[in-house]
Formats: structure tokens, C-alpha cells, sequence
């Protein structure tokens, strides 16, 4: 994942979002979410003051279907359903910061917010993506591997031995 820089990140007072910034925006989201909240907790210190806060939606608890596929690529069919908490905050200066995580902890989807509205801030960007977002992102990757290689370890090849013609 590229660091967002001063021409991919929106800004208050700028137009909507551009295809690019709001890549980069899902990515930092997606971090986030995948996150706990004691990372997002420790990540928070690293942010130092924070501006003044507007509750925009409070932390809400709800439920989400859950969409599969068989195979990957068949027909899309429910899964089941799966609870959801949302959050949304406005600070000081305008930004608007969402979170949303599954689960119901309403505390881990109030800091995904608090993060998605600092990290639309040019004066906080930087620091946040270099010290929080790309830290945990790696630490997810390595568990992601970790459980992958895990998971390799124990693969069963099985073959079937062909005794003589048919």
C-alpha cells in the first residue's frame, strides 16, 4: 500500500473525493477495521491532541447480511447475518470520519472514525499513516502469512495409484 500524499488525500476545503483518494481512504478504513482496539487504542497516544469532536451518528449497534459465493464465482446467496456497529464524527475543522467494524464494540468503531477524520487532515496524514496505518497493516499481513504457512504445513496430497489397465 503507497502512502497517501498531499494530492491523494481530500482535504476540507476541497472538491468531492477523486477515484484515487478514495482508494487510498478504503484501504486506511479497511486497516482500521481489521484492527483491535487495543492497537487502535495504543495508535490513538501517537495522534496527540485531538480537535474538537461533533457526534455526527453515535456508536450504533446493528446487523449486516453476509454475502458468499460458491467457488468464488457462482451466483451470490446470504450467508447469514452478522452484527455491525457504526459510528460517524465530525471534527473542528470540518473533517468527517467514519467507522465501521464488525462486532459490537462501540468503542473500536468510535477510534476507526476518529482515525478516518485525522487522516483526511494534511496536518495529521503523515504522521498517522506512517506510525499507525502502515504498522498494522503489516502486522496483519504477517498474521495472514503466519496462518497461511500454518495451514500449508498440514495440506494432505492425495493421489490415487493406477493398478494395472483397464
Amino acid at each position: 500500500m503507497t502512502k497517501p500524499t498531499a494530492a491523494t488525500v481530500a482535504t476540507v476545503a476541497t472538491a468531492p473525493a477523486t477515484p484515487a483518494e478514495n482508494s487510498h481512504r478504503r484501504r486506511w478504513l479497511a486497516v482500521l477495521a481489521r484492527a483491535s482496539r487495543a492497537e487502535l487504542e495504543a495508535g490513538l497516544l501517537l495522534a496527540g491532541t485531538l480537535p474538537a469532536i461533533e457526534t455526527v451518528r453515535p456508536p450504533e449497534v446493528g446487523m449486516t447480511m453476509l454475502r458468499g459465493r460458491v467457488g468464488g464465482t457462482g451466483d451470490a446467496f446470504n450467508l447469514g447475518e452478522a452484527s455491525l456497529t457504526r459510528c460517524a464524527l465530525r471534527f473542528a475543522g470540518g473533517a468527517l470520519g467514519v467507522g465501521y467494524t464488525l462486532g459490537r464494540d462501540r468503542r473500536k468503531a468510535e477510534l476507526v472514525a476518529v482515525f478516518d477524520a485525522l487522516l483526511q487532515d494534511l496536518s495529521h496524514s503523515e504522521t498517522l499513516w506512517r506510525n499507525v496505518v502502515e504498522p498494522l497493516q503489516l502486522a496483519q499481513q504477517a498474521r495472514v502469512e503466519a496462518a497461511s504457512r500454518a495451514a500449508a504445513s498440514s495440506k494432505v496430497d492425495f493421489f490415487t495409484l493406477v493398478r494395472g489397465e483397464a
